[in-house]
């Protein structure tokens, strides 16, 4: 049978995943229903990633925007089950764990339509963290859930979520690879920014706690510009409204560009001496193209990186970041934590498997 699949995105690391995800829906005759809710609608957010990645436009555009953390989600949930009633999908698949991901769950869960969650499992430990919790709530009203390592099998098993369950391997590493040539050629993106290939630090900010405390914000930035390196540092748009909010000047040493498109940022992280990042999707980002992280966080949810020596946790304590650059630290093997690159195709295998034994995965 023909599956129906509603694919949710809205945030930068969900097109990523949707470009891997969508080649593999339509590679097997499957409809890829792309909705995305408008929570990333910047131009360098959004619209450049569709093109680059090949994604097709979506098919709907929920264009919710920003706003406070529960009016952002209720609106999408509204939203989203409208979506779902129009297009009646066999399954709804959310990626990670956005205000869009637990909006789109939710939506699925209250109408009965079988919930697929890829990057299941996945736990920093810090509820202070509104992602926290999408990815808490998600996991658990998730018929199928699509893990990245066993460490996040693990995770699910120590919550009694055990049915329906599978270690797929990461489908931004399918990403990863898939582009990667594509990448490489972009070798002007280095000159434009006056930058030589293992002689910068390619830095981004974008999380509330990062970049919403005037005091922090502004001792990052102090900490950056004094590293000994040339910085590079892609703006976020909620950290260019921060700066221009609190009145913080560039610092010296520090390159402040607009936000760049996949695939520059993908050169730019290629060729990085180190990436400090309060990203998740940046650090495994990191980690495939063999870059060392500092990630500039209490906590990680990619704990695996940390084990492996190519990831340090530092928080935003300037002395242990300019100890971590001026250091070197992690190893020369670096072990294959995420899969093949085939992480797509295992997921929409599961998906025809699924539906042809039972007609429904959903078993509420």
């Amino acid at each position: 049978m023909s599956l129906r699949i509603l694919s949710a995105i809205g945030a930068r690391p969900q097109f990523v995943k949707a470009a891997a995800m969508h080649r593999a829906i339509v590679a097997r005759g499957h409809e890829d229903i792309i909705v995305h809710s408008g929570q990333h609608y910047d131009e360098g957010l959004s619209a450049v990633f569709f093109e680059e990645l090949g994604i097709p436009a979506p098919t709907l555009n929920l264009g919710i925007g920003s706003g406070p953390q529960g009016a952002q989600t209720g609106l999408m949930l509204a939203a989203f089950e409208r979506a779902i009633l129009d297009i009646a999908p066999d399954v709804v698949l959310v990626h990670g764990d956005t205000n869009t991901t637990l909006a789109a769950a939710l939506a699925a869960v209250k109408l009965g339509v079988t919930l697929a969650h890829n990057e299941a499992g996945l736990r920093s430990f810090n509820r202070g963290m509104p992602e926290e919790h999408n990815r808490v709530l998600t996991d658990h009203c998730s018929d199928l859930l699509f893990c990245p390592t066993d460490g996040a099998v693990r995770q699910l098993a120590g919550e009694g979520i055990t049915q329906g369950v599978h270690n797929v391997g990461d489908v931004m590493l399918d990403a990863a690879l898939l582009f990667a040539v594509r990448a490489d050629g972009q070798g002007g993106v280095l000159d434009a920014y006056g930058v030589v290939p293992g002689d910068y630090v390619l830095a981004t900010l974008h999380r509330p706690y990062t970049v919403d405390d005037t005091e922090r914000l502004a001792s990052v930035l102090d900490t950056l510009g004094k590293l000994g390196r040339p910085v590079l540092l892609p703006l976020h748009p909620r950290t260019r409204a921060r700066l221009a909010e609190f009145g913080l000047l560039d610092p010296e040493n520090v390159r402040i560009l607009d936000a760049v498109g996949y695939m520059d940022m993908t050169a730019l992280e290629r060729s990085a001496y180190m990436i400090l990042t309060d990203s998740g999707g940046v650090q495994k980002e990191a980690y495939f193209h063999g870059v060392p992280c500092v990630t500039l966080r209490p906590e990680t949810e990619w704990t695996e990186t940390v084990a492996a020596g190519w990831n340090r946790v530092v928080d935003l304590d300037p002395a242990l970041i300019r100890e971590s650059v001026n250091t070197r630290w992690w190893p020369e093997e670096r072990p294959a934590l995420f899969g093949d690159g085939h992480a797509a195709e295992r997921i929409v295998g599961i998906l025809e498997e699924a539906f042809r034994v039972t007609g429904s995965v959903a078993d509420r």
